[in-house]
C-alpha cells in the first residue's frame, strides 16, 4: 500500500511539473494568438425568479380588487401569485414561520404576522416587494391577526388573551387594549385561551367579536370598552364567519359541530350541526367527529346560502383522504383533495363584508398542491391551474437547463403535449387575473428537463423568465408492471423503491434525440415524432459491465477452438445482444443458484402504442453477473450525428450504435490504459466457485496478461480484435466481475459519482442532509484507489493521439481518478453503408491528468472559439411516401459539424478544456501540451462545472460545495467571476445544479421549488423591465346602497371613527417594551423602487404624481385652514370695531 501510494505522489509531481513547465513554455504566445473578450465587468450574480409549489405552505390571503394570491410558508417565504406569468418571491430575514397575512386591499400592500411575533409591512407597488416596517412583540405571542377592510387599524391576538390595536400606516402601537379578563365574565376565574378569531361586526365597525380557543365568543364594544354578549359553548372554537347582515355568526368546534347564534339570544345556539355525524334514533347528541379546522359562511342575492369548511369527518372513515365539504341549501357535496388542507378562502363578488357575497370560487391550500374550485358550475369543477406548480407532482432527480435551443423546438412539443391534457374542467377563465406581465427583451428560447421519480420527464418552456409544461414522457411503459413477488423482487431490483427514476439524461436539440439512464441500470433510447405508432416489440440489448479482470476470454489463447475466427466485416453475435427484435431469454443461473444475466427491470413482451412525441428506439440494460447486481450508470453521452451513446459506471464503459442495435464496445476502465496503467492494478485472482453462465462459451482463465504480454500499444490490440466489440459479446469485458463490500446505494466512494452529470447523490439515498463522502481521488485503500469510476463522455471530432495530422470523429472519456482517455471512432459513409458496416472503436491512450474527479470537457478551435458536436438534423422517424422519400435524403445528408480550418499555418489546431473537482486546464491539440492550467479549489471541490457561451465569448462556469460561483476565462483561464453565493446544505442542489449559455443557471432550492438564477450583467440590468408588475391601478367598487328605508328608519352599516378612538389623544400611549418597531431597509422611500429601465420610470412617474397629489391635498388643507383663520380673526376685529366704534379716545 505504501509503495503505491508513493508512486502515485511521485506520478503526480512529475505531472505538475511538466504541465506547469509547458504551461510558462507555450502559455505566453497562444494567449498572445488569441484575444479573450469577456471581462468581469461582464459577470455580475443575481436571482431572477423562484418557479414551483410554495415548499410547506403555512397561511394565504387573497386581495378581491387586485385579484393576487399570497402564499406564505414555514420557511418564512412569501409567494405572490397574479395572471399567469406574473409571480413573485419574497423572503423574511428571520427564516420563522408565515402564520397570517392580510392585504390591505386595493392599496397594494401587504401585512404578514410570523411565528417570531413580528409583523411586517410589505410594499406591493414596486416590481422586488419590500419591507417598509416592522413591529417585534416582546411579551406576548401572536395567534391572530384581522385587518377590517378600509381601515387603517390592525387587530392582532395574542396567546394570553389580550387584542393589540396596531396603526398600520406608521406601523405604532395604539394605546387601546382590549385585556382577556375584562372580556370574560368577572365571574369566570379560567382564563379563555389564546385568540382564535378576531372580526368586526358587518354592519356595525363598533362591535367587535373575538373568539378564545376555550369555546367563549365575546361581542365586544369599541365605544363604550365592554363587552356586550358572551357565548359560551363546550368545545373549543376552532374559527367564526358572520352571516353578512351581521345578525348570526357561525363557529366551528373541535368535535365536528358548526354551532350557529343569533347576537341577542345569549343562551344556547340558535342551531347546532354536525355535517357528517351519524343522528342516533333515539334524539341523542351524534358522535363526535374530528375537528372543523376552518368555517365560511357566504350569502347570494337569488340563492341558498353557502356554508363551506374543512375537516370534521367521521372518526370511522380511517384511510379516507382530507375533503373540503360545500353544503349549499339541502345540497352537501364532499371534496376529496389529494393532500392535507392547510387553508382555504373563498372568492367573492364584492370586498365589502356587509353586501351579499355571491361566492364564485374556492381557492384551497394543501400541502403540496393548489386548488381553485369552480362553485358557479354543477358538480364543482376544478380550475386548469396555469401556474408551474406540479414541477414535485413525482420527486425530481436530475435537471438539464438548454438556453438558445432550436426555435422550432418549443412548438413541436407544445404541439404533441397539449394532446396529454386532462379533460373535466372548469370552462371559466382563471380567477386569480391580477398584475400586468413584464416588458422583456430577452427573447431566445430557453428549456428546462426534469427527470423524476417515477420515471417520467417533463419539458418546459423556460424562456422569458416564465415557466410552463410542454410536454410529459413516461418511461415506464416500457417496462413490465412489478409483480409483488419475493422472487422475483429478489432477482431484478437493486433498488427499495423507485425503480423507473430517471438518474441522468442526455438530449440532443438539434435530432431530438433523447437518451436517459434510469437508477435500475439501464439507459432508453427515445426519437421525436409527430405520428403515433404501435411497437410490436421493444428492441433491447444487455450488457454485462463488470470490473474483476479474473475470467475474461483471450481471443488468441484457449477457449476458442470451437468457434470460427471473426472476420472484420461482420459482427459475431453473442447471447446479450443477439437479435433484437426479440427477447432473449436472459434469465439463467449458475450450479449454486445465483442469478446470472438477469436485468433489473423486465421489458415488456406486448406491443407498446406510442402517442405522438418521444418514443422508444432502443432499450439497453446492464444485467447481473454470478449473483451481483449491476452498478448504477454514473455518465451518459450521444451524438446523433455518429448514432452512437456511451455510458459508464464504476466498473467501465459501453459504447452502443443504435441504429445498428450492437454494443460495439464494452470495456473494464483499466483497460482503457493497456499496458500504459499509471498506477500498475494487477488482476485479481479468479474465484473457483464461478462458473461461466450456459451459453457464453468462455473459458476460465487468468488473462491478466493475455494481451499486455503480446503488444504494449491498447491501440493495436483493440484494432486487432474490433470485430468481437460489435455486439459486446464474448470478448475482452465480456466475464469481468467485481466484488461488492457495499449494497450499491450506500457506497461512500459512489455517493456523488452516480449522478454525474450534475455531480449528486444517489437520487433515492434519503440521506439528504448529509453530505460526507469518500472520494476515490483521495483515499489510500487500494480497493478503492483501483476502482476508478468514468465521470465524463465529450464526443467532438479532434485528433485522438499525439501528433495526428487530421481530426477524425473521437469520444474523450474521463474518469474519477482524474485521467481523459480518448477513443478513436472509425464510421462508415452516411446513408445505407453507415447501416450496414461496422463502426470501429480504437481506444488511443492517455491525453491528460488532472487532479480529482473529471467533470466537463469540451473543445475550442485555434482562436478560441467553441466548437460544437457534430449532429444530425430532425427528421420524422415515421415518415412515408413522400415524407419517407425526404427522410431518407436526410439521412443521407452528411453530419453538421465545426471542423478547423485545415489551411491554417498555426502548429495547433484545437483546445481541449477540461474541467475537474480540482482545477481546470486547456490542453492544445494534437500536441496534448497544457497550455494554460488554473487551480479552482485547494479547501472544496466542484460540483458542476460547463464550458458555456455568453453573448461575446465563452467561460468555465463552476458551482463548489463551499457554495462559491466562479466563471474562469476562455482559453486564458482568468478569475472572471467568485460569489459565496450559497452553501451547499443538502445533495438536492448538488444533484440539480446547471449551467447553460448566455449567463442562466438552475438549482432546486427546495422539493417543490426551482430558482433560476443569472450570472450575466446584461440580463440583471435588464431583469427589472422583464419582471411582471403585481400592482396596477384598479378603482374600488362601489359600496352597496343602503336603500331608501334603511336610511330613513336606520339599520344600516354604522361607521366608527377609529381614529378618534384608537388615536393618541383618546387612547393614549401603548406600552413601551410590549413591542420593538424596526424601520424597513427602504422605509417610506420604498415606494420609489430601486429600479432602472422604462417601467421603473413610469413607476417613479405615477408615485411622485401621487405624491404631488397627496402634497397638493395637504396644502388644500392648510389652506382651509388659514381661511378658516382668516375669518375668524375678521369675525373678532369686525366685533371690536362695532365695541369701539362709538368710545372716545380717551376712553380707552
Amino acid at each position: 500500500m505504501k509503495k503505491f501510494n508513493i508512486r502515485k505522489v511521485l506520478d503526480g509531481l512529475k505531472e505538475q511539473a511538466s504541465s506547469s513547465a509547458s504551461s510558462v513554455q507555450s502559455g505566453a504566445p497562444e494567449n498572445n494568438l488569441m484575444q479573450e473578450t469577456l471581462q468581469s465587468e461582464n459577470f455580475q450574480l443575481c436571482k431572477t425568479v423562484r418557479h414551483g409549489f410554495p415548499y410547506q405552505p403555512s397561511a394565504m390571503a387573497h386581495d378581491p380588487v387586485q385579484k393576487i394570491l399570497a402564499i406564505g410558508t414555514q420557511s418564512g417565504a412569501l409567494r405572490l401569485f397574479g395572471r399567469p406569468g406574473v409571480e413573485c418571491y419574497c423572503q423574511h430575514e428571520s427564516g420563522a414561520a408565515v402564520i397570517s397575512l392580510q392585504f390591505l386591499i386595493n392599496e397594494g400592500a401587504l401585512v404578514s404576522a410570523l411565528a417570531d411575533d413580528s409583523v411586517h409591512l410589505w410594499n406591493l407597488r414596486q416590481k422586488r416587494p419590500a419591507i417598509l416596517h416592522s413591529l417585534k412583540f416582546n411579551r406576548e405571542r401572536i395567534t391572530f391577526v384581522h385587518l377590517p377592510f378600509q381601515s387603517k387599524w390592525l387587530y392582532i391576538g395574542t396567546e394570553k388573551g389580550n387584542i393589540h390595536i396596531v396603526n398600520v400606516e406608521s406601523f405604532t402601537l395604539s394605546g387601546y387594549v382590549i385585556m382577556w379578563n375584562k372580556a370574560i365574565e368577572l365571574s369566570s376565574k379560567a382564563h379563555p385561551g389564546p385568540v382564535v378569531h378576531i372580526s368586526d361586526n358587518p354592519m356595525d365597525e363598533g362591535k367587535l367579536i373575538i373568539g378564545y380557543e376555550s369555546g367563549i365568543v365575546v361581542l365586544w364594544d369599541l365605544k363604550s370598552k365592554k363587552a356586550d354578549s358572551r357565548y359560551t359553548y363546550d368545545e373549543a372554537i376552532h374559527s367564526v364567519a358572520w352571516h353578512h347582515e351581521g345578525k348570526q355568526f357561525i363557529c366551528s368546534h373541535s368535535d365536528g359541530t358548526l354551532t350557529i347564534w343569533n347576537i341577542k339570544g345569549q343562551g344556547k345556539p340558535f342551531q347546532t350541526i354536525t355535517p357528517h355525524g351519524k343522528q342516533p334514533k333515539d334524539g341523542k347528541k351524534p358522535e363526535p367527529c374530528k375537528p372543523i379546522l376552518k368555517v365560511e359562511y357566504k350569502t347570494t342575492r337569488l340563492g341558498d346560502p353557502f356554508m363551506i369548511l374543512s375537516g370534521g369527518l367521521s372518526y370511522d372513515t380511517v384511510g379516507r383522504r382530507p375533503c373540503l365539504t360545500v353544503m349549499h341549501g339541502k345540497s352537501t357535496a364532499v371534496l376529496e383533495m389529494d393532500y392535507p388542507i392547510v387553508d382555504f378562502l373563498t372568492l367573492c363578488e364584492t370586498p365589502y363584508p356587509n353586501d351579499f357575497q355571491e361566492p364564485y370560487a374556492v381557492v384551497v391550500l394543501l400541502e403540496k398542491d393548489l386548488v381553485v374550485i369552480d362553485l358557479a358550475q354543477n358538480g364543482y369543477p376544478i380550475f386548469e391551474n396555469p401556474y408551474p406548480l406540479t414541477i414535485h407532482e413525482s420527486p425530481v432527480t436530475c435537471c438539464e437547463y438548454i438556453a438558445d435551443c432550436p426555435v422550432d423546438l418549443i412548438p413541436a412539443l407544445y404541439s404533441v403535449g397539449s394532446r396529454q391534457k386532462r379533460q373535466g374542467y372548469s370552462k371559466r377563465e382563471w380567477p386569480i387575473s391580477g398584475g400586468n406581465w413584464g416588458l422583456g427583451t430577452q427573447s431566445y428560447p430557453e428549456i428546462i428537463i426534469t427527470g423524476h421519480a417515477d420515471g417520467t420527464v417533463k419539458f418546459w418552456d423556460a424562456s422569458a423568465i416564465m415557466l410552463q409544461v410542454l410536454y410529459k414522457l413516461k418511461t415506464a411503459k416500457v417496462f413490465e408492471k412489478s409483480r409483488n413477488n419475493k422472487e422475483d423482487k429478489q432477482n431484478t431490483e437493486i433498488v427499495d423503491e423507485d425503480p423507473f427514476a430517471i438518474q441522468i439524461m442526455a438530449w440532443c436539440p438539434e435530432s431530438r434525440i433523447l437518451c436517459l439512464a434510469g437508477v435500475s441500470a439501464n439507459v432508453i433510447i427515445y426519437r421525436f415524432s409527430k405520428q403515433d405508432i404501435t411497437t410490436e416489440v421493444v428492441q433491447l440489448l444487455e450488457v454485462r459491465l463488470q470490473y474483476e479482470v479474473n475470467d475474461v476470454e483471450s481471443p488468441l489463447d484457449g477457449g476458442g477452438g470451437d468457434r470460427d475466427p471473426p472476420t472484420p466485416g461482420a459482427a459475431s453475435p453473442s447471447p446479450q445482444t443477439a437479435g433484437p427484435p426479440t427477447h432473449p431469454s436472459t434469465s439463467s443461473n449458475s450450479s449454486d443458484g445465483v442469478r446470472d444475466n438477469v436485468p433489473c427491470l423486465k421489458v415488456r413482451s406486448t406491443p407498446l402504442k406510442q402517442s405522438p412525441g418521444y418514443q422508444v428506439e432502443l432499450v439497453v440494460q446492464l444485467v447481473w453477473v454470478s449473483g451481483e447486481p449491476p452498478q448504477q450508470i454514473t455518465s451518459l453521452a450521444l451524438n446523433s450525428a455518429y448514432g452512437l451513446i456511451v455510458f459508464g459506471n464504476s466498473n467501465g464503459l459501453a459504447v452502443v450504435d443504435y441504429l445498428q442495435k450492437t454494443v460495439l464496445l464494452n470495456l473494464g476502465t483499466v483497460e482503457l490504459y493497456g499496458s500504459n496503467d499509471p498506477y500498475q492494478r494487477q488482476p485479481r485472482s479468479p474465484r473457483k466457485t464461478r462458473q461461466p453462465s450456459g451459453g457464453n462459451g468462455l473459458c476460465d482463465i487468468n488473462e491478466c496478461s493475455a494481451s499486455e504480454d503480446r503488444c504494449k500499444s491498447p491501440t493495436s490490440v483493440l484494432a486487432y480484435n474490433h470485430p468481437q466489440f460489435y455486439n459486446g459479446g464474448g470478448g475482452r469485458g465480456a466475464k469481468m466481475s467485481r466484488k461488492l463490500s457495499l449494497p450499491t446505494e450506500l457506497k461512500p466512494d459512489l455517493v456523488l459519482l452516480s449522478v454525474c452529470p450534475p455531480r449528486g447523490a444517489n437520487p433515492l439515498d434519503h440521506r439528504d442532509n448529509s453530505f460526507s463522502r469518500s472520494r476515490s481521488s483521495s483515499v489510500t485503500s487500494i480497493d478503492k484507489e483501483v476502482r476508478e469510476a468514468i465521470t465524463s463522455f465529450h464526443f467532438c471530432e479532434t485528433f485522438a493521439r499525439k501528433g495526428d495530422s487530421a481530426v477524425a470523429p473521437c469520444l474523450f472519456v474521463g474518469t474519477s481518478l482524474g485521467t481523459v482517455l480518448a477513443v478513436a471512432l472509425n464510421l462508415p459513409p452516411a446513408g445505407e453503408q453507415r447501416l450496414l458496416q461496422p463502426v470501429i472503436v480504437l481506444p488511443s491512450g492517455t491525453v491528460a491528468r488532472l487532479k480529482g474527479s473529471i467533470l466537463r470537457m469540451s473543445f475550442l478551435d485555434n482562436t478560441g472559439t467553441f466548437l460544437p458536436p457534430s449532429f444530425e438534423p430532425w427528421y420524422e422517424p415515421n415518415a412515408t411516401g413522400a415524407d419517407g422519400e425526404e427522410r431518407d435524403k436526410a439521412r443521407k445528408r452528411r453530419p453538421v459539424s465545426v471542423s478547423p480550418s485545415t489551411s491554417q499555418e498555426l502548429q495547433e489546431s484545437q483546445y481541449a478544456v477540461v474541467v475537474s473537482e480540482k482545477q481546470a486546464k486547456v490542453i492544445a491539440l494534437p500536441s496534448q501540451n497544457c497550455i494554460f492550467k488554473h487551480s479552482i479549489t485547494e479547501t472544496s471541490f466542484v460540483l458542476r462545472a460547463d464550458v458555456v457561451q455568453m453573448n461575446i465569448g465563452n467561460c468555465v462556469a463552476c458551482f463548489c460545495a463551499n457554495g462559491h460561483i466562479m466563471a474562469l476565462s476562455l482559453p486564458g483561464l482568468r478569475p472572471l467571476l467568485d460569489v459565496n453565493y450559497l452553501p451547499l446544505t443538502d445533495m438536492r442542489i448538488a444533484r440539480t445544479f446547471c449551467f447553460t449559455n448566455l449567463g442562466q443557471a438552475m438549482y432546486l432550492t427546495s422539493p417543490t421549488e426551482i430558482q433560476r438564477i443569472t450570472y450575466s450583467q446584461e440580463t440583471c440590468e435588464n431583469l427589472q423591465e422583464m419582471l411582471g408588475e403585481l400592482f396596477t391601478p384598479v378603482e374600488t367598487p362601489e359600496a352597496p346602497n343602503r336603500g331608501f328605508f334603511k336610511g330613513l328608519f336606520g339599520g344600516g352599516a354604522t361607521s366608527l371613527d377609529r381614529e378618534e378612538l384608537f388615536g393618541e389623544t383618546q387612547a393614549g400611549k401603548a406600552s413601551r417594551g410590549l413591542a420593538q418597531h424596526i424601520p424597513g431597509p427602504q422605509g417610506l422611500e420604498g415606494m420609489k423602487g430601486a429600479a432602472s429601465g422604462v417601467v421603473a420610470d413610469l413607476a417613479r412617474a405615477r408615485i411622485a404624481l401621487d405624491e404631488r397629489g397627496q402634497k397638493l391635498g395637504e396644502l388644500d388643507e392648510r389652506t382651509a385652514a388659514m381661511l378658516a383663520s382668516a375669518d375668524s380673526f375678521g369675525k373678532h376685529a369686525h366685533d371690536m370695531m362695532l365695541k369701539c366704534k362709538d368710545k372716545k379716545w380717551y376712553q380707552f
